[in-house]
């Protein structure tokens, strides 16, 4: 723990000092190259220092987020939509009203992080139920908290405002009714895909 906080700087530096101790060798400034199995081992290889045999390899490289790929919101991406989780932009929406698209537990958790700051918040789901993809635990937690609304077998069909977020578009699956509907920010929880076409 860090009761007083610490920087990213700091906690990076103590990350490194702590592996090093174990015994973790590192190649900084360099570019992996290549990636095969020689046997019962993997090899890496390096742009300057050559290979390297081991039997684990963990890749870091990111993920891209599946897009909703309706234009109107894409264009208001960091002006009230977002793709990922809410941890740095809840406090600001104090009193605001909130949808998140996705029904698995990354949108329950977000749900209900946002549901301690915003006025209302809007679960936007394909499914007819939560519990298609979502924890249990988590949807007792929705179904309790007041402040938080599940709109089933529901899709955003567009959106828009004046240069930030002001209103979306939902339809609903079985009727295919629309409705227009205020909204200060969405957040798109729908799942991410690794960068790794790349891997043999």
């Amino acid at each position: 723990g860090f009761p007083r906080g610490i920087s990213g700087r700091q906690l990076a530096q103590s990350a490194y000092n702590q592996a090093w101790v174990f015994g973790a060798e590192f190649v900084f400034m360099q570019s992996v190259t290549g990636l095969a199995r020689d046997g019962d081992q993997l090899v890496v290889t390096l742009s300057d220092s050559g290979p390297v045999h081991c039997s684990a390899v963990i890749l870091a490289m990111g993920a891209r987020y599946r897009r909703l790929e309706v234009p109107s919101l894409e264009a208001l991406i960091g002006a009230g939509v977002f793709y990922g989780g809410p941890a740095s932009e809840a406090s600001a929406l104090t009193g605001r009203d909130v949808f998140i698209v996705g029904g698995a537990n990354s949108a329950g958790q977000a749900a209900l992080h946002l549901a301690r700051y915003a006025r209302t918040v809007t679960l936007v789901v394909r499914a007819d139920s939560l519990r298609v993809g979502m924890s249990e635990y988590l949807v007792r937690q929705i179904e309790a908290t007041d402040n938080i609304e599940a709109r089933l077998g529901c899709q955003v069909m567009g959106g828009g405002g004046d240069g930030r977020l002001e209103h979306l578009v939902l339809r609903d699956i079985g009727s295919k009714t629309e409705s227009t509907v205020k909204a200060n920010a969405l957040f798109l929880l729908i799942g991410a895909q690794p960068n790794s076409e790349w891997l043999p």
